[in-house]
């Protein structure tokens, strides 16, 4: 398979840039594993497509506010985005500069942040910093909301609480799991009165999730790693809904992507550690039979995760009419329902 087998035209006007006026006010675009066409749904209509007995399994991780400004101590400006905590005070961090930093480098960030450049590890930076403050708390205080390139904007005081879930619980992402960020306390009280089962997994988004993938041939492309954790009570609650005859639903990539690496091994099993995978066309589901994700950008490898659940052509379909109806794509945009295909 090739890259540009997943591309699709996307109008500008059509980025979401900043969230609807209260969660849940999104679009839905459904596309049910008979469907001949999508449907045209509205946020409020997903307890429709569930059924009792059914499980959602969520993504509790919690964005930190993990980009710094300031300059090195040569003066050079740099942007600092923590990709990863290492300790209370490491991390290995993006840099953004004219000239890289050499280890042992010291930085000079907003306020009055000091940090010292450890070593090199190829694309990222260790870095150290120099407080007695841990670094978590350092970032609540005078760090950014990590808000994805393609939000060419500053971050607002808003998006410190709209580009983080309501069940965000586990800190250590620099993305959000934005399927998530449709979800209200009300619609969990209305799909828990339904019936609608719920479990939580953490999988700490990385800044990688948004890079181009830079091959020509899908195969050959290696994903950004990522840290999770699937518990042994997720288990549990995937054996009762499948013993009632319900369905796994993963909210959010994120979310499937930590229940399929945990299932690796031909079972699904309690995991927690790195995971690299790469879920494509011809991959073999084992866990997730449907799931709720926002829009993803052109030949990424999210559009390539959903092409494998929903099949690609469907999948590309689908948004040719969301384009059509102006459907918002991306971070703060409208949502789809897809269920899982054969083969």
């Amino acid at each position: 398979m090739r890259v540009e087998d997943f591309d699709y035209h996307l109008p500008e006007a059509l980025i979401a840039r900043h969230p609807p006026e209260r969660r849940g006010e999104s679009r839905l675009l459904a596309l049910g594993a008979d469907d001949a066409d999508p449907r045209d749904l509205h946020f409020r209509d997903l307890p429709d497509l569930l059924r009792p007995g059914d499980l959602l399994v969520f993504n509790d991780t919690r964005v930190i506010p993990a980009r710094l400004f300031g300059h090195k101590e040569t003066g050079g400006r740099v942007e600092v985005l923590v990709e990863r905590l290492l300790g209370p005070h490491e991390a290995l961090v993006h840099l953004r500069a004219s000239k890289a930093p050499r280890p042992g480098m010291r930085l000079l960030l907003e306020g009055g942040v000091e940090a010292e450049v450890v070593d090199r590890r190829e694309a990222l930076f260790q870095v150290r910093f120099l407080s007695r403050t841990p670094l978590l708390e350092l970032l609540e205080r005078h760090g950014h909301v990590p808000l994805p390139p393609y939000i060419d904007r500053a971050d607002e005081p808003l998006d410190r609480e709209r580009y983080q879930t309501v069940f965000a619980r586990r800190p250590g992402a620099v993305a959000a799991p934005t399927a998530g960020l449709h979800f209200d306390e009300a619609m969990l009280e209305r799909l828990a009165d339904a019936g609608v089962d719920r479990a939580f997994v953490t999988l700490h988004v990385g800044a990688g999730t948004f890079q181009p993938v830079r091959v020509e041939r899908v195969e050959d492309h290696v994903m950004h790693a990522e840290w999770l954790d699937v518990p042994e009570a997720v288990v549990t609650a995937v054996a009762r809904a499948r013993a009632r005859g319900g369905r796994v639903v993963a909210v959010g990539t994120t979310a499937l992507r930590a229940l399929e690496s945990a299932a690796q091994g031909g079972r699904l099993q309690p995991f927690q550690g790195e995971t690299r995978l790469f879920v494509y066309p011809g991959y073999r589901f084992r866990v997730v039979d449907a799931l709720i994700t926002n829009f993803h950008l052109p030949r990424s490898t999210l559009l390539m995760l959903v092409s494998a659940l929903a099949g690609r052509e469907r999948v590309l379909a689908a948004y040719r009419h969301a384009v059509e109806r102006r459907y918002r794509f991306f971070s703060y945009g409208d949502a789809m329902w897809l269920e899982r295909v054969s083969f």
